[in-house]
């Protein structure tokens, strides 16, 4: 049996690595935003309910100009490892730091848009660059 053990670790190590070296850079991308969310004290966006008040922390994937009823509004999607979330300024057509690649902390409340989370005007931190 003490065999069998010592077998068992080494083959759990190399499944470990052969796991980490075949999974892909988004998944690997998305267990770090995950880790640092947990670690700044967020919510993870799955986890985020219509009309709820959250924090949430992710890294900007796209930033688009999009007019919603004739007024300017500057709509980007923030992701955080576990879902995506829009995140819409009214109002704006460009916001300083407000860029594909950019983390952010956002806060506000949710709402739900096409069965979508939604975060209209938060209040927002840009997170130092370099310390990605």
């Amino acid at each position: 049996m003490s065999g069998a053990t010592r077998s068992d670790k080494p083959a759990g190590r190399i499944r470990r690595i052969l796991d980490r070296l075949a999974s892909s850079q988004e998944d690997l991308l998305s267990e770090e935003l995950r880790q640092e969310a947990a670690a700044v004290g967020c919510t993870r966006i799955q986890d985020c309910h219509d009309r709820q008040q959250v924090t949430v922390t992710g890294t900007l994937r796209t930033v688009t100009l999009r007019p919603r009823a004739g007024v300017p509004a500057l709509e980007a999607e923030l992701f955080d490892g576990s879902a995506p979330l829009d995140v819409v300024w009214l109002g704006r057509r460009s916001i300083a730091g407000i860029e594909p690649g950019r983390k952010i902390i956002a806060s506000g409340r949710i709402a739900l848009n096409r069965g979508r989370p939604v975060l209209f005007n938060p209040k927002y931190e840009l997170r130092p660059v370099g310390q990605e």
